[in-house]
């Protein structure tokens, strides 16, 4: 049932897709169906961008174009998914540790849409997944004292495949950190980007532009961040 709903929104995604233009595709799994659907429509001719290693092998697979994404400046359409995204348009993401590349494209997009089940709609962020930041290795010990004057508890990440701590496709340090009672959503963004060793946030305060939303019944609600506001 939840293969078929992430289907569903990968279908209904294509109909922003048009012909001859540059596409960011993040990861997971609804992307996954995207890619397969792209790759069925045979008049549908596109360049993929991706922050995603995964995303990036799959698309060289099903042979589509991938390009590299310091040689692009502008495209036209960026799909992702995410953990939790709100009424006002903010964003959360945690498990990839790839949010700064994802934040890249998402900045560089005419259009950034979230592809999402409708459990991951809330009416306010809820935090119950970690802030994850993308850290420079020297800032460790500083960032952690700074997080913590602001009332997150950090966790460095981890991993049982891996000795010692994750580092990112950069070699950076992710921390993973967990807030209650937070009540200004873009003050804290700009509060932690704002500490010296933060390189980015997975908190996504003013990129996304809509949200495609799928239901358990199978039913899409579109909503565009210009509509509701």
């Amino acid at each position: 049932m939840v293969e078929d709903i992430k289907k569903k929104c990968a279908k209904e995604a294509m109909q922003f897709i048009k012909n001859d233009t540059i596409i960011g595709l993040g990861a997971g799994t609804t992307i996954s169906h995207l890619v397969q659907y792209i790759k069925e429509n045979e008049h549908l001719k596109v360049k993929i961008v991706t922050p995603s290693l995964k995303t990036k092998m799959l698309c060289v697979q099903n042979g589509l174009e991938v390009l590299h994404t310091e040689t692009i400046d502008s495209i036209s359409v960026a799909f992702d998914g995410c953990d939790e995204v709100d009424e006002n348009f903010f964003a959360l993401k945690s498990g990839g540790g790839i949010h700064t590349k994802e934040k890249l494209i998402a900045n560089m997009a005419d259009d950034y849409i979230l592809l999402i089940d409708s459990n991951k709609f809330v009416k306010s962020l809820t935090f119950k997944h970690p802030v994850v930041l993308e850290v420079l290795k020297d800032a460790l010990s500083y960032v952690e004292k700074q997080v913590t004057a602001l009332g997150g508890k950090v966790v460095a990440r981890t991993s049982a495949a891996k000795d010692g701590l994750t580092i990112s496709d950069d070699g950076h340090l992710l921390l993973d950190v967990y807030f209650n009672n937070v009540y200004d959503i873009c003050q804290l963004q700009t509060d932690l980007k704002n500490i010296c060793g933060v390189i980015e946030t997975s908190l996504f305060t003013d990129v996304v532009t809509k949200l495609l939303i799928t239901n358990e019944d199978g039913t899409t609600l579109l909503l565009s961040k210009d509509e509701v506001q």
